[in-house]
């Protein structure tokens, strides 16, 4: 396996996730995150790695720790390009829940999902972008971390 992945993600423990499609939704990440990435922070030590993921006063942290949990950089964004991206994320996804709890039309929950997707397409571009030349992602990843992302926005 290659040594340039995350092996595990640790989030701040806080209030659950409120409803239990966005608990699962974060849950589903994490496991497909795990299970295959690409995570290449630049002078670094090789990995594998920790993600330490915070907001943190307005700011999206990553902490990158070694395997045995020794910090090797923190690296903080500012969340201001993400927030209209997160937001209509968030929207989307109440939408998706409201559709399925009132066993709505299967063509507006596929509507609502394509949506969903094209979001999170977006949203792992942005965060590739912004981590430039800092850390290597490849898609996957990044769309998995924007679900994180939007996860921890949500927990605010």
């Amino acid at each position: 396996m290659p040594e340039q992945r995350l092996i595990r993600v640790e989030l701040p423990e806080e209030a659950p996730a409120p409803s239990a499609y966005a608990e699962a939704d974060r849950r589903q990440a994490i496991t497909d995150l795990l299970h295959h990435n690409r995570f290449d922070p630049e002078g670094l030590p090789r990995g594998p790695y920790v993600l330490g993921l915070a907001v943190r006063e307005g700011r999206l942290v990553f902490d990158i720790r070694s395997e045995g949990g020794a910090t090797l950089h923190v690296l903080a964004l500012a969340l201001g390009p993400f927030r209209r991206l997160i937001k209509d994320y968030h929207m989307v996804v109440e939408a998706h829940e409201q559709a399925v709890a009132e066993s709505g039309p299967e063509s507006r929950v596929q509507a609502i999902d394509m949506g969903r997707r094209g979001l999170h397409n977006e949203g792992a571009e942005l965060l590739r972008a912004r981590l430039a030349g800092r850390v290597a992602l490849d898609f996957d990843t990044a769309r998995q971390l924007f679900t994180l992302v939007c996860a921890l926005h949500q927990r605010i």
